[in-house]
């Protein structure tokens, strides 16, 4: 293992190597959590005509008192032709406004009786929506890297875009190694355990965006290792690993990497936990193919999973690698370790002085249950001591 370097520059060894993926087109209605590959413009105004803001009625200028009722523009079926001097026409939300109206009257600020009604004086342009007034013709609404959530599927429909081209999903490879690993509803042996890290990294590489089309576990053997990972890049943009990563005897996977001809780029980063973390760069037919070593300790595999992996599946989709960072405070003193910066599990709680963070319990690499309810990762940069309380931190924001 070489020596271990930052987390920055280890993030930055991952994002230099990632290569956007192909773009695609597919149906807007299809698109919840894709990345757009290119702009949306819209070929119409939004709203497309005047419309009425309210149910009421649509008067002309200087209107007030009594007023003849000309007919109705309902949702969806106009009016037709211009409002006449001294009447009005009866209008429901969103219908189009006629020509010669210029405000409309709220329902409940009217009194009608027989054909005719009282409405008292309006300024002009009230209650109504005017054309153009949220998108013109020809505006870009959504740009490149927007990732497509709720409210930008809505927005695809309000302008009519059927289609749109995406970045593909990146297709990831899980391997969990380990003799110990168990699935999860079947029987427990003596000295096993059952496998959560292959259901948590996918949830992440989900998270993330990414098509998890291949999950395997593989036992500690080195022919077994070799053979589990050639399968798993000969078809995968994205390859993860975990376990079998470090130096110990029964650790198989930096051999198997280089085995299939992967390009080591780094291997051993100065973070706890996850100092043996293992990144490098293959190919399939001409693609490039991204490898990722990651530990076996559960919340080793978790925390670098977000901290490189996640930024390579989002870059690779063309949508911000970064996820949001910001500093905040300590409510408690926390030791610091000589030489590698800690990713410390906490509690945030936003106040009017800024983030407050807290760890969520103890810290072991082992400790699952200090990912529960974590909303952010706190860096406790390396030194001798403790950080007092108080101290401010920068903190990596969690979606877990």
């Amino acid at each position: 293992m070489s020596a271990p370097i930052s987390i920055d520059d280890a993030r930055a060894r991952v994002l230099e190597a990632v290569r956007p993926m192909p773009r695609e087109e597919i149906a807007s209605a299809d698109s919840l959590g894709r990345v757009l590959a290119e702009p949306v413009t819209s070929t119409v105004d939004v709203p497309p005509f005047d419309a009425s803001a309210m149910d009421g009625y649509a008067v002309g200028a200087g209107t007030k008192g009594e007023l003849t009722l000309a007919g109705e523009s309902r949702a969806g079926h106009p009016a037709g032709g211009s409002l006449a001097p001294g009447t009005a026409v009866r209008i429901s939300t969103g219908a189009v406004v006629p020509d010669g109206a210029v405000a409309v009257v709220a329902q409940e600020r009217a009194e009608e009786d027989g054909g005719v009604v009282s409405v008292p004086a309006v300024e002009a342009g009230a209650n109504i929506r005017r054309r153009g007034e949220d998108v013109k013709g020809g505006e870009t609404v959504l740009a490149i890297g927007a990732e497509l959530g709720p409210a930008a599927l809505g927005m695809l429909a309000a302008v009519g875009a059927a289609r749109v081209a995406c970045a593909r999903r990146p297709r990831m490879a899980l391997l969990a190694t380990g003799d110990e690993l168990t699935r999860p509803g079947e029987p427990l042996g003596a000295g096993r355990i059952w496998s959560s890290n292959a259901v948590a990294l996918a949830a992440q590489a989900e998270r993330a965006g990414a098509l998890v089309a291949h999950v395997a576990t593989v036992p500690d053997a080195l022919d077994a290792t070799c053979a589990a990972l050639a399968e798993a890049a000969a078809s995968a943009d994205v390859v993860c690993v975990s376990g079998g990563v470090s130096v110990g005897p029964h650790d198989h996977v930096q051999p198997a990497f280089t085995e299939a001809g992967f390009e080591e780029r780094f291997w051993g980063v100065a973070l706890r936990p996850g100092k043996p973390t293992w990144f490098g760069t293959g190919s399939r037919g001409g693609a490039p193919v991204l490898g990722f070593g990651l530990p076996g300790n559960p919340v080793s595999a978790m925390v670098t999973f977000q901290l490189f992996a996640r930024p390579a599946l989002r870059a690779l989709q063309g949508a911000d690698p970064h996820a949001p960072r910001t500093t905040a405070a300590l409510e408690e003193a926390i030791e610091r370790n000589p030489s590698r910066t800690q990713a410390v599990r906490c509690h945030v709680e936003w106040g009017s002085d800024g983030p407050r963070v807290r760890p969520t319990g103890p810290q072991g690499s082992h400790v699952l249950t200090s990912m529960l309810d974590a909303g952010a990762l706190a860096f406790v940069p390396p030194g001798e001591g403790a950080l007092a309380a108080g101290a401010r931190v920068e903190i990596e924001l969690l979606d877990l």
